[in-house]
């Protein structure tokens, strides 16, 4: 009996003649497949993406979305995570706590600078890239944004960052919370910039998110809300 993979790799390379060769699927699929054309799959495919584009981004961007997500919170800086055991024993955890939360806060703000940009990536998907989506595997799609974006969101985010650790005194809290670990002798100071360790945290973030709703629309494209994505999706199953 066909497995349930074994039948969505069936159903993607027939999807891939029709959105990117223009050939009718095969008799053996027939059905729902015979009734895509190829714009249909190209606009479909472009529809899922840009709606996980928008989820991804909306979850992260909304208050508390870093902090409140178990999987994308930001902790602190390796040097100072190795060390808060220690200083919430003389009862400093207050200030490691204050810390966390400032830094997750900057990731929420930065986000949002991502949509634009992944939206303009999709625009510029060629053939070649829709082919690689269609047969690279469940993440494939946040692997083609990852490649596409992430020099531009790394230089996107950082002043925004930035702006916002200033605003949250930030730099502050890092520069006293490293200054008390350093006077028990725990760690030297501070081993990293901080604005450069919540910027690519928040790439972290975002792209494993980006992930999360690739799969959801994968594996059931039914629930999506999109007529078209579960026309094109749909006929994977």
């Amino acid at each position: 009996m066909r497995t349930t993979a074994s039948t969505m790799r069936c159903g993607l390379a027939a999807l891939m003649c029709v959105a990117l060769c223009g050939l009718a699927p095969s008799p053996a699929r027939g059905g729902a497949l015979d009734a895509i054309t190829k714009k249909d799959a190209t606009r479909g495919l472009r529809a899922a993406l840009d709606q996980g584009i928008d989820a991804a981004v909306g979850r992260l961007g909304a208050p508390d979305g870093f902090l409140a997500n178990p999987k994308v919170t930001i902790p602190l800086p390796p040097a100072l995570d190795k060390v808060d055991r220690t200083l919430r024993r003389f009862g400093m955890g207050g200030q490691a706590d204050d810390l966390k939360a400032a830094m997750n806060h900057a990731a929420e703000s930065a986000v949002a600078e991502a949509r634009p940009v992944l939206k303009q990536a999709l625009q510029r998907m060629t053939v070649a890239d829709a082919k690689a989506i269609l047969t690279g595997g469940d993440d494939s799609a946040t692997r083609y944004f990852q490649t596409a974006t992430s020099d531009t969101l790394r230089a996107r985010f950082k002043p925004i960052v930035a702006g916002a650790t200033a605003k949250l005194k930030v730099a502050a809290l890092y520069d006293q919370y490293a200054g008390t670990a350093a006077q028990f002798g725990l760690i030297k100071g501070a081993d990293a910039h901080l604005d450069d360790y919540v910027t690519q945290k928040t790439l972290d973030g975002l792209f494993l998110v980006m992930t999360e709703e690739e799969k959801a629309i994968r594996k059931d494209p039914l629930d999506q809300a999109s007529s078209l994505i579960k026309k094109v999706f749909g006929a994977l199953q």
